[in-house]
């Protein structure tokens, strides 16, 4: 029988009170893909900071090969071997695919034998692992999917025999997330462990051999891939049983809430990204925008959201709103009942320095119920995040932990509580579960849903086709900064969408 490439023992890991990971053990065959799925806040990440370097562990012993390996930092994980390739991506934007490569493994003092050995080494590494990419290109000139080619080119020029991969298709299309399954089935013909932390059950049950669950920081289930099924790795991760599918009745529309006319969008360099949308959306119903990302969706949402300046008319419940995107245009907005989860949380949603409870504020410190006379009422204000953070079930519900000590579905929370809890006449959001686990991903749509029955209206966008086709009431295709197409979900189907998404008429030949 073959000896594991990688086992943990007894490994535990506490951050003051709270104990991220609980006596947890695993074993890892060579040659596989080992998924490892759970909650956000589960402890799947700290598991891997811990193997990488980042953190020590409490207890435990770590093996490679057999043999016992003190990782102490970075540098021990990769010279036994480790590389590590993480969601939020650990490239210098202004420098060269090459460069990137290159920094922190540099053979001297002079660079230029370095480059001229990576760059051969990187020609090898393409065409061994169909990770080609050019190695001249700067980073902040390609897409996101070229990247995460580059941190896994990063992680093999430095011999990693072991690669970790974090949510690796959270910033991912559906066709980038395809092709970096392709890669990841060639590192294992080639004798390469991969270790995959995702929270999507689509990928594991595709990609991986085997999978081991993770709940409360602890290791509760380790079973071969092929000897489950999604319910039941669902079930493992939550502790109970989880509904993979929305529920929710039939849409009752009512009036027009949000109608955008003719509405365009030219950035900073002169190009137009909104090429005269319109589109309706009405109280009580979900509008999906589908589309690859890149296509005039986020230009949308700030516009709307009063972040961007744009040409057109956007009326909210008969009357026109500015869309000079002057700086007050957000909060003009949510006098008016719109409010705004952003596609991106880290950026756009949360300043990740503050308090959960200061976060909670945002938008909505004007509000009667945040104020005492001249000054805010902190007091009131923090009791208000514990009792979102309850019913949001946000981990740990703790309203003086700043943002970033919390994990990223969590933080997703807390926006949308943010946003969901004021009771909005217009609802826009962006990308609402990216990163979130399977547990969160029922709870978010529960609410959005729950809002819509309310008699709110919804703007989704997501590049989540399921997510689209689940959630929505109607569905617009944007592509190339236009509506290509509007379509029921009962009527049409993912083949048909894709076609629209890709800029054809949506009919298959």
């Amino acid at each position: 029988m073959t000896d594991p490439v990688l086992e943990l023992t007894g490994i535990s890991k506490a951050f003051g009170p709270v104990q991220a990971n609980k006596n947890i053990s695993l074993r890892v065959m060579p040659g596989t893909i080992h998924g490892i799925i759970g909650e956000n806040g589960a402890g799947k990440s700290t598991l891997m900071s811990i193997l990488y370097g980042f953190y020590k562990a409490d207890s435990g012993a770590i093996r490679i090969k057999g043999r016992e390996v003190q990782i102490t930092d970075s540098q021990a994980a990769i010279a036994a071997g480790i590389g590590m390739v993480f969601q939020h991506f650990k490239l210098v934007e202004n420098f060269t695919v090459l460069e990137n490569v290159v920094l922190g493994a540099e053979d001297g003092r002079l660079l230029r034998p370095s480059l001229a050995k990576a760059r051969a080494e990187l020609k090898a590494l393409a065409e061994d692992y169909g990770l080609n990419v050019d190695p001249d290109a700067v980073i902040e000139e390609i897409g996101v999917g070229m990247q995460q080619r580059v941190e896994i080119l990063k992680a093999l020029y430095r011999r990693a025999e072991i690669l970790i991969l974090d949510e690796p298709t959270g910033v991912l299309t559906p066709a980038e997330a395809d092709q970096l399954f392709r890669i990841l089935a060639r590192l294992r013909e080639e004798g390469k462990t991969v270790i995959l932390i995702t929270h999507k059950l689509r990928e594991i049950m595709e990609i991986t051999d085997t999978v081991s669950v993770m709940r409360r920081g602890e290791m509760t289930a380790t079973v071969k891939t092929a000897e489950t099924s999604p319910e039941r790795l669902a079930e493992l991760m939550v502790g109970r049983k989880v509904l993979l599918q929305v529920d929710k009745v039939p849409a009752k529309p009512g009036k027009a809430m949000l109608e955008v006319e003719n509405l365009k969008v030219t950035d900073s360099k002169g190009v137009e990204r909104l090429k005269g949308v319109s589109l309706e959306v009405r109280a009580g119903e979900i509008l999906g925008i589908a589309g690859v990302a890149g296509n005039g969706q986020s230009e949308l949402l700030e516009v709307l959201g009063g972040m961007r300046a744009g040409r057109g008319k956007v009326r909210v419940e008969g009357a026109e709103i500015d869309l000079t995107g002057r700086h007050s245009n957000g909060q003009t907005r949510r006098a008016r009942g719109i409010a705004h989860v952003p596609e991106d949380r880290q950026r756009e949603g949360l300043i990740m320095d503050f308090f959960a409870w200061e976060n909670v504020a945002f938008g909505y410190h004007h509000s009667a119920a945040y104020n005492r006379g001249l000054f805010m009422d902190n007091a009131a204000l923090q009791a208000d995040t514990a009792a979102k953070m309850e019913r949001f079930d946000v981990r740990p519900p703790n309203p003086w932990l700043t943002a970033k000590n919390f994990s990223g579905g969590n933080q997703q929370k807390i926006v949308v509580a943010r946003e969901i809890e004021q009771g909005p006449k217009i609802l826009l959001v962006g990308q609402p579960t990216r990163g979130v686990d399977i547990g969160a991903i029922e709870f978010i749509h529960k609410q959005i849903v729950a809002l819509r029955d309310q008699g709110a209206a919804i703007l989704l966008v997501s590049v989540e086709l399921d997510e689209i086709m689940s959630l929505s009431d109607r569905i617009a295709v944007m592509f190339d900064g236009r509506i290509m197409g509007e379509r029921m979900p009962q009527d049409t189907t993912v083949q048909e969408l894709g076609l629209l998404m890709a800029g054809m008429n949506g009919k298959a030949a």
